[in-house]
């Protein structure tokens, strides 16, 4: 599941990723907003859903969440993260793939500054570093999450 608010550009950004590296993987995206969710959509997202309780539904069936770090952080995203969506991703049972950035009011120091586009293949890295732990310690077949 991947989850973005604004105008999607993160969240689009790892659906057409993920879409072009796990063809047979199944990518929900959970905008805070419309705007957010049509432009997943549009990158390849396999289905797509708008809002808070579309998120707290999501994450009790995700096995990986992904997005920017502001999605665990009550108020972020220009406030478009209600205090229930973050604590349903930071409550839920699955693998949360999150993305430092560096914007509203939250500053992750330690981090080099790196565009998008790289915490985007850093984020690809970890899905495949994922997926063959899962498939070693499981016998899980490689196109499973």
């Amino acid at each position: 599941m991947i989850v973005d608010g604004q105008g999607g550009g993160v969240g689009r950004q790892l659906v057409e990723n993920i879409k072009k590296e796990c063809l047979d993987c199944e990518v929900i995206a959970v905008g805070t907003n419309a705007v957010a969710t049509q432009t997943m959509l549009k990158a390849g997202a396999d289905h797509a859903a708008t809002g808070e309780n579309a998120v707290i539904a999501g994450c009790r069936k995700a096995s990986v969440i992904m997005g920017p770090v502001g999605i665990v952080i009550a108020d972020s995203l220009w406030g478009e993260i209600t205090p229930a969506m973050a604590v349903a991703i930071g409550q839920a049972d699955a693998v949360r793939i999150l993305l430092p950035m560096n914007q509203c009011d939250n500053q992750i120091v330690g981090i080099e500054d790196v565009s998008v586009g790289r915490l985007v293949q850093y984020s690809m890295e970890e899905i495949r570093r994922i997926r063959r732990s899962k498939n070693k310690s499981c016998n899980m077949p490689e196109n499973s999450l």
